[in-house]
């Protein structure tokens, strides 16, 4: 082990704590985006990123002169129609998310490299880590460009990036602040 969080300085198991809870802030506020755009199902994950034909996304830049204005709008207004992913948005998604899951995974890994643990349980729970985005982002783009079916690989990618941070946390968490040596 290269170092035990368990019999670290208060400042080293205060910041790990603070970075877990704000990283699954972040991952309940990200299940909860998934759940209003893509769904948590096979069939609405298929219908988001899968090539139903739909239109090409336009990203238009504004005129040089806008005028803004603010009015409210009710859900009613918004309509019910399933938000679709074209390939163009999918570029956009995986450029900036594929980085910012590394990093992620990255930080949870030095995290379980201070943890009492086996090696074989430590090597498995970094590979999850760096596995389960490579899994939600395939699935993503076998959706859009080979099949529906594989609405399922983004779904395990998910649930996966779910569990190898409740693991990660929650023995963090126990090992850092109620089993001490």
């Amino acid at each position: 082990m290269l170092y035990d969080l368990r019999n670290s300085d208060l400042r080293v198991r205060w910041l790990v704590t603070l970075l877990l809870a704000t990283l699954g802030t972040s991952y309940l506020f990200g299940a909860w985006m998934v759940g209003l755009y893509a769904g948590f199902s096979t069939s609405k994950v298929a219908e988001t990123y899968g090539s139903s034909g739909e239109a090409p996304m336009v990203m238009q830049m504004p005129p040089e002169t806008t005028v803004v204005a603010e009015h409210a709008v009710s859900m009613g207004e918004m309509g019910d129609e399933q938000h679709h992913v074209d390939k163009d948005l999918l570029v956009q998604d995986t450029h900036v998310h594929m980085p910012m899951y590394a990093v992620i995974a990255a930080a949870l890994s030095v995290i379980v490299l201070g943890l009492s643990m086996s090696r074989a349980s430590g090597l498995a729970l970094i590979g999850l880590l760096f596995a389960a985005p490579w899994l939600d982002f395939a699935g993503m783009w076998l959706t859009k460009i080979v099949s529906p079916r594989f609405a399922v690989v983004t779904l395990a990618g998910g649930w996966a990036m779910a569990l190898g941070y409740g693991i990660v946390a929650a023995v963090a968490t126990y090992q850092m602040w109620w089993r001490k040596q």
